[in-house]
C-alpha cells in the first residue's frame, strides 16, 4: 500500500494552480490594509522600496522553505523543521510558543485596523467598544466550529482581493484621467531628508507584516500532489504575485495621497479611493477592509486556540486547557483564555507597534528556519528534490536579523517580553519533567 493510500493519511488535493491560489489568498489582504499608511509615514515616497526590500527578504526565506518543504513534505512547519535540525524538545516548544504569540499580537493589530476603518464610517463609536464587539464576533465563530470558520474564510478572501484590485483600478484611472498627483509642484516634505536607506529599512521591517502567510503553504504539504516539485514553485509564485500587487498599491497610493496623509489616516486605502474616485460608494469599500481584517484575525484566532490546545495535550500546559466542548467539539477553554489577553494587547498598543512586534516575532522564527536548513544541508548535503545553494539560507538568516535590528524599539520590547515569558514556561516545563523522571 502506498503512502498516499495509507489509512489515516490526508487526501492529496492541491495542484500547483490551487496551491498558488491558496498561498496568494493567505498573503494578500489584511496586512496591506493595516500597515500601508504607517510604512508610508516611515519611508515617505520610498514606501515602494520598503515593500520591495521586504519582499526580497521574504523571498530568500521562501527559498529555504521551498527546500525544507521538498525535503520534508510533512505538516508541522517551523516546529517540525527546528526539531529535525536540532532534535531539542525545548527549542521546538519555544517555537510553538512564538507561533502562538505571533497569532495573538497579529489579532491585536488587526482589531486596531478594524476599528480605524469602521471609525471612518461611524466616528461616533468608541474604539474600545469596536474592539470588544470585534473579538466577541470572532469568539462566537471560533466556538461554533471550523466548518463555519472555513466558510467565512472563503468569503473574506474573495472580498479582500477584490478590494485591492479596486484600489489599483481607481488610483490608475485618477492618474491617467488627469488627476493631480499628490505633492505635485512642491518639494515632498515627507521624503527622507538625507539618505533614504535607513527609513527604507525601517519601513521594510514593518512592511514585512504584509508578507506573512507564504510559510503556511508548507503546513499543507501532506495534501499536495507531487509536493517535492509543487511546493517550491507555489511558494515563489504566490510570493511574487502578492509582492507585485503590494508594490503597485504602494506606488499608486503615494501618487494619490502624500505619505503624510496616508500616515495620518486610520483608513489609508479607503482615503485613497475617496480621493481618486469620490463617486465610488464608500460604504462598499468600508466593508471590504473590514472583511479582510476579519478574515485574517479569524485565521489567527483558530490557529492560536489550536496551538494552545495542542501544547496542553502534550503536557506543556495545564491539562484542563486540552478539553473540547462536548457539543461543538471546539477547544473552548483555550478560546476563552486567549480572549482577555488579546483585548488587553489591542487596547494598550498602537497599530504600528503591534504590527512591528508581529513582524519581529515572525522574522525570528524565519531566522530559526534558515539556521535549521544550514544545519540540515551540512548534515545531509544531498537531496532528490528542490535544492538551493548553501549560501542562500545564510543570506536569508542575515537579512532576517538585519530587519529585526531596524524594528522600532517599542516593537522590539514587546517581542522580547513574549520571548521572556516563553523562556520561563520552558524552564518550568523542564523542571516539572525532571521531577517526574526522578519520581
Amino acid at each position: 500500500m502506498t503512502d498516499g493510500a495509507e489509512e489515516g493519511s490526508l487526501k492529496q488535493v492541491f495542484t500547483l494552480q490551487t496551491l498558488v491560489i491558496y498561498g496568494v489568498g493567505d498573503i494578500l489582504g489584511a496586512g496591506i490594509y493595516a500597515v500601508i499608511g504607517k510604512v508610508a509615514g516611515i519611508s515617505g515616497y520610498f514606501v515602494w522600496a520598503s515593500f520591495i526590500l521586504a519582499m526580497v527578504v521574504a523571498a530568500f526565506t521562501a527559498l529555504s522553505y521551498a527546500e525544507l518543504g521538498s525535503r520534508f513534505p510533512k505538516s508541522g512547519g517551523v516546529a517540525y523543521f527546528v526539531q529535525k535540525a536540532f532534535n531539542t524538545d525545548w527549542l521546538s516548544v519555544m517555537v510553538g510558543w512564538l507561533m502562538f504569540c505571533t497569532c495573538l499580537v497579529s489579532m491585536a493589530t488587526l482589531s486596531n485596523a478594524f476599528a480605524g476603518y469602521l471609525n471612518n464610517f461611524a466616528p461616533i463609536l468608541p474604539r474600545w467598544l469596536i474592539i470588544f464587539v470585534f473579538f466577541a464576533g470572532l469568539t462566537f465563530v471560533n466556538f461554533r466550529g471550523i466548518e463555519e470558520s472555513s466558510w467565512l474564510n472563503m468569503v473574506c478572501t474573495f472580498t479582500e482581493v477584490a478590494g485591492l484590485f479596486i484600489v489599483m483600478f481607481v488610483a490608475s484611472a485618477f492618474l491617467l484621467g488627469g488627476g493631480i498627483p499628490a505633492g505635485a509642484g512642491a518639494v515632498p516634505v515627507d521624503a527622507p531628508a538625507i539618505s533614504p536607506l535607513v527609513p527604507i529599512f525601517q519601513g521594510a521591517a514593518l512592511a514585512f507584516y504584509s508578507f506573512i502567510g507564504f510559510e503556511d503553504i508548507v503546513n499543507v504539504a501532506e495534501e499536495v500532489k507531487n509536493p517535492q516539485r509543487t511546493i517550491p514553485k507555489a511558494i515563489l509564485l504566490a510570493l511574487g504575485i502578492a509582492g507585485i500587487i503590494y508594490i503597485a498599491i504602494a506606488l499608486l497610493s503615494t501618487r494619490v495621497l502624500t505619505p503624510g496623509e496616508l500616515s495620518a489616516s486610520s483608513a489609508p486605502l479607503l482615503d485613497v479611493v475617496r480621493r481618486a474616485q469620490p463617486n465610488f460608494p464608500l460604504i462598499v469599500f468600508t466593508l471590504i477592509p473590514l472583511f479582510a481584517v476579519l478574515n485574517t484575525a479569524l485565521l489567527n484566532f483558530v490557529t492560536a486556540s489550536r496551538l494552545l490546545y495542542g501544547m496542553a495535550r502534550e503536557g506543556l500546559l495545564p491539562a484542563w486547557l486540552g478539553k473540547v466542548h462536548p457539543e461543538r467539539a471546539t477547544p473552548y477553554r483555550t478560546i476563552l483564555i486567549i480572549l482577555p489577553i488579546v483585548i488587553v494587547l489591542a487596547l494598550s498598543g498602537t497599530l504600528a507597534v503591534l504590527a512591528g512586534a508581529t513582524a519581529t516575532l515572525i522574522l525570528l522564527m524565519f531566522a530559526l528556519v534558515n539556521l535549521s536548513l544550514l544545519i540540515i544541508k551540512r548534515r545531509e548535503p544531498e537531496t532528490g528534490g528542490f535544492k538551493v545553494p548553501y549560501l542562500l539560507p545564510g543570506i536569508a538568516l542575515v537579512s532576517n536579523l538585519i530587519l529585526i535590528a531596524f524594528a522600532s524599539s517599542d516593537s522590539l520590547r514587546l517581542a522580547l517580553l513574549f520571548i521572556a515569558v516563553g523562556v520561563v514556561l520552558v524552564l518550568i516545563h523542564r523542571s516539572v519533567m525532571k521531577k517526574i523522571s526522578r519520581a
